[in-house]
This record gives C-alpha cells, structure tokens and sequence, in this order.
C-alpha cells in the first residue's frame, strides 16, 4: 500500500510543478516598479502588506504582514513579474498594482482555499 501511495505522490508532485512552471528566464526588473509599501485588504476585511526593498536585477527582500499575525520574510526571485513569499504569490498587474494569492488553511478542518486580493503601493 505504502509503494502505491508513493508513486501516486511523486507523479502528481511532478506533473503539478511541471505544469506550473514558466519557460521563461529571470530577467532584470525596474526598481521602482516593485520596491515599496503595498497594502489592500482579504474578502474577510483583514489587511495585509508587503515591504518590498533591495530590488536589484531580479532580487529583492520582502516582509509580508497579514492582520491574522502571520509575518514572512525572506529574499526573493522575481520571474514575470511574479515572487512568492511563504504560501503567497504576488503578482505585478500593472504599475503601482498587484495582485495578491494567499493559500489559506482552515484550522478547524485542515481544509485549504485561496484568498485572492489586490494591493496597491503606497
């Protein structure tokens, strides 16, 4: 049993982040189109931000704050104009906008959704 869940494991891993994964290369990013503060708000009122500072080439240090007391930080990779810092993905829509995906797990139920917000820099 334990062989079967295995294989059943690994295939879906590996078509999952295949078929997630950009052809393109890490390119140099404009500074100013990312570095900042950028804030906006879940479906369910809480607030968020982001800190974003250091840009250089297509690196740059984040700080994520959410209002439910998570707190990231960490150095990131920015690809098509999109990083993902913990379990959220910022994604560059157009100048001084993004958008924001959170995976989000129910504690009550171990069940997981995605929160989709906009953020705006300051």
């Amino acid at each position: 049993m334990a062989d079967i869940m295995s294989l059943l494991s690994a295939s879906y891993r590996s078509n999952v982040l295949n078929a997630a994964q950009s052809k393109s290369k890490y390119v140099a990013v404009d500074p100013k189109l990312f570095q900042g503060s950028w804030s906006g708000k879940y479906a369910n009122g809480k607030s968020f931000s982001f800190s974003i500072t250091d840009v250089s080439g297509y690196q740059a240090k984040v700080r994520y704050q959410s209002d439910d007391g998570t707190v990231n930080y960490q150095d990131v990779l920015i690809k098509d104009y999109a990083f993902r810092i913990g379990n959220t993905k910022f994604t560059l829509t157009a100048i001084g906008k993004a958008q924001i995906k959170n995976v989000v797990t129910d504690p009550a139920t171990g069940s997981t959704y995605l929160d989709t917000a906009q953020a705006t820099l300051k």
